[in-house]
């Protein structure tokens, strides 16, 4: 740390990431080259939940945990709601989250995704760092216009894609090489919490937010059907996507299901490797010396299993790494971006609207 610091200045106020400070945090003038500025924190960093419902709570609650951060106050448009939750975190309430801003130096964005927009714009343009809920917002212009903000300002926007966090998904980085296909399906028992997409923005953003990154090529054409069981709008979509490096990802979600199954299977030339992101198991199956059939390698297998974690807990805290140290998150605002952009195109490619008869 201090071989990157030039020297360091205590700075007033409160931290708006624009030039200003705060009372607890110091400046290196020595800014990485993400183009963050980097901050030296003296003490924990102040934040707030905005969009207290059930996911919000959560992140009310992980930032009570961490000892990096100092949960200031938590909002939601209902009243009943924003107390509630904010006497069982002790901190303080509010239904404008205009009025709490001032106050943080970060906030999760936990509210509807047609909202998730103008609050981040919001936030953003008050200087503060943003983590925000997937899917990132409802267009790419509005994604763009975010993800502009946030390096204008030089401000942290993470996008909430938590299945990165995922130790099964963590621990298969370093294996992967050049993946040639795979498959991926993730079924859930039907929610009303997330009906207000469809399946694609619920449940298969997530595997397609991982799939862009394993891959780390553009997509250059996409195949999809989907059909409505039990919403108004898609409730299982089956998805071909090809890449520029010749990779095939075929990928089904399903929010009709009777219990819930995250798995993804990917194939390159060396070893097949299947994650179970449920019950957060990896097996690793390689080409053995050996011979089964002429010609066909024998196969070893291994499977690891590991501990149930808590990802939302390792995201915030990732979250705050990142604002204290001027690193850029791993699930970054052009990460979002681009999951969404894939998902819409997705959407776009699906078959025919879902018939009347199920509306």
């Amino acid at each position: 740390m201090k071989n990157s610091v030039n020297f360091v200045k205590k700075l007033p106020l409160l931290i708006d990431f624009k030039g200003q400070g705060c009372d607890y945090a110091q400046r290196s003038t020595n800014p990485n080259s993400t183009g963050l500025t980097h901050w030296i924190f003296m003490q924990p960093i102040r934040t707030a939940v905005i969009g207290v419902g059930y996911l919000g709570r959560f992140h009310g609650q992980k930032y009570r945990q961490l000892p990096t951060a100092t949960l200031v106050a938590v909002c939601d448009t209902n009243p009943a709601t924003a107390q509630t939750v904010a006497q069982e975190l002790g901190v303080h309430a509010s239904t404008d989250y205009h009025s709490v801003l001032p106050t943080v130096d970060a906030v999760s964005i936990v509210v509807p995704t047609q909202q998730h927009f103008v609050v981040a714009r919001d936030c953003l343009r008050a200087g503060k760092h943003v983590l925000l809920e997937k899917p990132m917002t409802t267009t790419v212009d509005e994604a763009r216009e975010l993800v502009h903000l946030a390096q204008s300002y030089k401000l942290v926007l993470q996008i909430g894609h938590l299945e990165r966090f995922n130790p099964a998904i963590l621990a298969v980085e370093h294996i992967l090489k050049e993946p040639l296909f795979i498959e991926s399906d993730r079924v859930a028992p039907f929610n009303p919490r997330g009906a207000d997409v469809n399946v694609v923005m619920d449940l298969m953003i997530h595997d397609i937010d991982i799939l862009l990154d394993i891959v780390g090529c553009p997509v250059t054409r996409i195949d999809a059907k989907g059909v409505a069981v039990l919403s108004k709008d898609f409730d299982i979509v089956n998805a071909r996507i090809e890449f520029t490096n010749g990779c095939v990802a075929n990928v089904t979600a399903s929010r009709a299901g009777m219990k819930s199954e995250r798995k993804m299977r990917l194939f390159q030339r060396d070893a097949y490797l299947s994650i179970d992101f449920h019950n957060k198991k990896l097996g690793i199956h390689r080409k053995g010396r050996g011979e089964v059939f002429p010609g066909i390698a024998t196969i070893e297998s291994e499977e690891q299993t590991f501990d149930k974690g808590d990802a939302l807990l390792a995201e915030i805290q990732s979250f705050l790494d990142c604002i204290a140290q001027g690193k850029p998150p791993k699930v970054g605002g052009e990460d979002g971006l681009r999951a969404l952009q894939t998902a819409l195109e997705i959407t776009q490619r699906l078959n025919t609207p879902p018939s009347p008869n199920v509306r």
